[in-house]
């Protein structure tokens, strides 16, 4: 027994080792779920019976594993997932290949926008959302190469860019609870509307913040329908017969200008929360043409929710776009 003993490690040895094997790609994918991608027809089985070697669960987590240290495109990826260490705490039984990676992203864009809803709405089982809710357009540029995308105004930085747009709702901590890939910058009411339902099915808010850009009358009126102040500043442009206030649902509902005014004042973090995602690769695509940027753009947010719900259950910062180990 003695000789057993002085064999084995003492426990704060094994302690040590275990939280050396611990890497951020662990993490990553600790507390999200990402079975559910297998029942996704556009992932079903190969129709010729051919049994899929790759799963799309470790595609998808090694896609992300890339994205966090800034791997991007087919090529690089799989030289990254080529190291053991790597493919392995994915979730591999070996190394995916370039051609395999390909095939998974123009995929996974049939379904990304579903695929962030779903994992939104884990994230939200499981850290506070806030009862305020920010609604922006970002840019997201392209290769001036990609035929798919087109020049487009930026009214904020009174400028031209050549790219997409991606129209989105934060919630605290720089969180994403809705997006939707756009052709600009500038999104219009439909968009604002849809994006708008997505974020209120993940949780209802009470003020939801944004521009003068959101000044749209349907949009406003849904959002009060559903019990939710809609915050942003009065276009006077907007109308014929122009009313002397500051936002437009001080015409609605008895609430003090002050009171207005002390919300939208928390309406810009939701550029921090953009610049947050943008440091996870959403301002950085490296692809051409509309399907690989929407697929870009869209893992870009699911690593924002990965990093988020990693550094709430370490009790980390969660605002941080960083996970600490």
């Amino acid at each position: 027994m003695s000789t057993i003993k002085s064999i084995l490690p003492d426990n704060a040895t094994v302690e040590q080792v275990f939280k050396a094997l611990e890497t951020e790609t662990t993490a990553l994918f600790k507390h999200l779920e990402f079975s559910f991608l297998v029942d996704y027809p556009v992932f079903a089985p190969d129709p010729r019976g051919r049994t899929r070697i790759h799963q799309p669960p470790e595609l998808l987590k090694g896609l992300l594993h890339c994205f966090y240290h800034d791997i991007y495109g087919p090529r690089p990826m799989a030289r990254e997932l080529h190291n053991e260490d790597v493919w392995r705490q994915c979730g591999f039984t070996r190394p995916p290949g370039r051609r395999t990676l390909e095939r998974f992203i123009t995929d996974f864009a049939l379904v990304a926008e579903d695929v962030f809803i779903t994992l939104v709405h884990e994230l939200a089982e499981q850290v506070p959302l806030g009862k305020l809710y920010r609604i922006d357009g970002t840019d997201i540029p392209a290769d001036q190469q990609d035929e798919d995308a087109e020049w487009n105004y930026d009214h904020a930085e009174d400028d031209f860019y050549y790219g997409y747009g991606c129209c989105l709702v934060t919630a605290a901590d720089n969180i994403p609870v809705a997006a939707t890939f756009t052709p600009a910058k500038k999104a219009d009411q439909e968009t604002a509307m849809r994006v708008t339902s997505d974020a209120l099915a993940v949780k209802k808010p009470i003020w939801m913040l944004g521009d003068a850009e959101f000044d749209m009358l349907d949009w406003h009126d849904r959002l009060l329908e559903q019990g939710v102040v809609p915050v942003v500043p009065y276009n006077q442009r907007n109308a014929t017969d122009p009313l002397d206030i500051e936002y437009r649902v001080e015409d609605t509902i008895a609430v003090t200008e002050e009171r207005l005014d002390e919300a939208y004042r928390k309406r810009s973090r939701i550029e921090t929360a953009i610049g947050v995602c943008k440091d996870l690769g959403l301002g950085t695509p490296r692809v051409r043409g509309r399907v690989r940027v929407e697929s870009h753009v869209f893992l870009a947010l699911c690593l924002r929710l990965a990093v988020a719900l990693t550094n709430h259950e370490r009790d980390n910062d969660i605002a941080s776009p960083t996970i600490t180990l």
